[in-house]
């Protein structure tokens, strides 16, 4: 077999990143038979170094908070409760990748470069968004609706829960629609306990989180044993990322080329005819400059690095960066808005706290979005909404005091615990943007970014509201000790950054279109979440997911039809 350098060809495709969506768009392209270029900035990944059944006495820190020298390269990476001892080197080094921030205006991106991404260590909550969210602006005349409707996504919902595995409960709300479920996981007695009252009391929906777990055999991967350390790792492939799925079929089908340690810099134009040829990247080990090329370039970076790579690429016809002719690029952006909740104990039930009675569930419960979803939900003082994410159960007491079993039976003295923590709205604000820093650039020389954000007036008046109703539902269902946490967290908590290149039908007020096509330049897409119109209070990487696939078909038939 004779080797042929992967950078001296043309492919049909140039995908950047290959987490949740970058995977998809390999996957989907690759098996509709076009080469494609699977381009990512990190080193592969083996499940030889998954850490989940790994215990912390085996660690030089013994995985202890605050203990460790890798921690002075991560400082903004440990505010992510997944990057710990175990798993740190899958997270970016701080230190080589810097970004800037407005005082007083912090934000925290939690990042990771390794194949996969972010589908390594992701929280696995899969919820479908609603017309109340693709047409949101119709429903309280805030921002724009999306160009597209809960219609137009659905079948392609469909088909990626289908293959991905989803487990949970159809509950029949309009606020979250039902999708495509394997059986879900069980309620404890505390959480079937809470869902009665509320929905007597409130007329609220509490169900089981939907989450990418699988609780049987699917499309080969196993049902989850329950050990219930999920980022670091699955060695049975219970829960979904991409190198094993969607990255491993695309490079089953022989189409598809994985390029590792490619840090890109920027796409490369013609500009005789304002089509992209390819993109440039440094490569990660050597610091060599690089490019490859092909017909379409499709940005699944992640939605800051997208926009990044996009406003690094400036010309002569492109003064303010590929695709910004309407000077919106960068806008926009949103980031779930979290920090309030409520907490208390259940005295009620009696369970005490075993670690040997019963393997971990890494899953809770979700209370659906219940506020301004009709006339009779409607807010005085704030729009769109929030859902919950919580959990019910026996909890150890670790400040138990004693020695041997006297210590062994106090700390199993816990107390039966619940928590609601809310997920909000982030309302988009072209006041909140990504721009370049003229003075900052990465380890490869690459002009890095500064990030403006702040969450607004309408957020903080949300999570007001969300902490009072939490602790409303925690006291009707007999909890005591309740703690209430109204203030909101900084941007970035969340880990769901979204818009900077949002889609619409109008060229002067979108930078994308349905197709997350840029409407500056036809063989260029943004297919992660830079294309949010809104945020919705829903986890994003399903809906994520869904608009590539859908984007990814078009592009199908476009190169079909010779269009390409």
């Amino acid at each position: 077999m004779i080797f042929q350098d992967p950078l001296t060809r043309s492919y049909d495709a140039i995908v950047v990143g290959s987490g949740a969506t970058g995977g998809w768009a390999a996957k989907r392209l690759a098996e509709a038979g076009l080469e494609v270029a699977l381009l990512e900035a990190g080193r592969d990944v083996s499940p030889r170094e998954f850490t989940e059944h790994k215990p912390a006495f085996e660690l030089k820190y013994r995985n202890i908070a605050g203990a460790g020298e890798w921690r002075k390269t991560r400082p903004i990476q440990t505010q992510c409760y997944a990057c710990t001892e175990y798993n740190y080197d899958w997270f970016v080094d701080d230190l080589e990748n810097p970004y800037s921030t407005p005082p007083g205006k912090p934000f925290s991106w939690q990042r990771m470069r390794i194949v996969g991404g972010r589908t390594l260590c992701w929280g696995r909550q899969s919820y479908r968004l609603s017309d109340l969210d693709f047409k949101a602006a119709s429903h309280d005349g805030y921002g724009q609706d999306w160009p597209i409707s809960y219609q137009d996504l659905s079948p392609f919902y469909d088909l990626v829960e289908e293959y991905v595995g989803i487990s949970g409960a159809a509950e029949g709300n309009d606020a979250l629609p039902d999708g495509h479920f394997l059986p879900p996981m069980r309620m404890t007695c505390g959480e079937v306990h809470f869902r009665e009252t509320v929905a007597k009391n409130f007329g609220r929906t509490v169900t089981i989180v939907r989450t990418a777990i699988l609780t049987q055999m699917h499309n080969g991967r196993s049902a989850c044993h329950y050990c219930g350390t999920c980022e670091r790792g699955c060695i049975s492939y219970s829960y979904f990322s991409s190198p094993f799925t969607t990255v491993k079929d695309a490079l089953k089908t022989g189409k598809c080329t994985l390029l590792t340690n490619a840090v890109v810099a920027s796409v490369e134009m013609d500009p005789a005819t304002n089509l992209a040829t390819g993109v440039t990247f440094v490569d990660g080990k050597t610091r060599q400059t690089k490019t490859i090329r092909a017909k379409t370039v499709i940005l699944c970076a992640q939605a800051l690095e997208s926009t990044r790579i996009l406003l690094n690429s400036t010309s002569s016809d492109h003064a303010a960066g590929l695709g910004n002719s309407s000077g919106l690029l960068g806008r926009g952006l949103m980031d779930h808005s979290t920090g309030a909740g409520a907490a208390g104990e259940l005295p009620q039930f009696k369970d005490a706290p075993d670690p040997y009675s019963g393997p971990h569930r890494a899953n809770g419960i979700y209370v659906i979005r219940y506020r301004n979803t009709s006339k009779a939900t409607k807010a005085a003082n704030f729009i769109r909404g929030y859902g919950f994410q919580g959990s019910a159960e026996a909890v150890f007491n670790f400040e138990s005091e004693g020695f041997g079993a006297a210590y062994k039976q106090a700390v199993r003295t816990g107390k039966y615990h619940i928590a609601l923590g809310a997920f909000g709205e982030s309302l988009a604000r072209d006041e909140n943007f990504v721009s370049i820093d003229p003075n900052l650039k990465d380890a490869w020389g690459i002009p890095a970014l500064h990030i403006s954000m702040t969450h607004g007036e309408n957020e903080r008046l949300l999570h007001e509201d969300a902490a009072a109703t939490a602790a409303e539902m925690l006291e009707a269902a007999g909890a005591k000790n309740i703690t209430i946490r109204s203030a909101v967290a900084e941007p970035g908590m969340a880990i769901h950054e979204l818009g900077t290149a949002r889609m619409g039908d109008d060229p002067k007020t979108s930078v994308t279109d349905s197709y997350c096509q840029l409407h500056d330049v036809k063989n260029v897409f943004a297919m992660d979440g830079a294309c949010f119109v809104s945020s919705g209070c829903q986890n994003p990487t399903l809906t994520m997911m869904a608009i590539t696939v859908r984007a990814c078909d078009y592009l199908i038939e476009r190169f079909k039809k010779h269009e390409i």
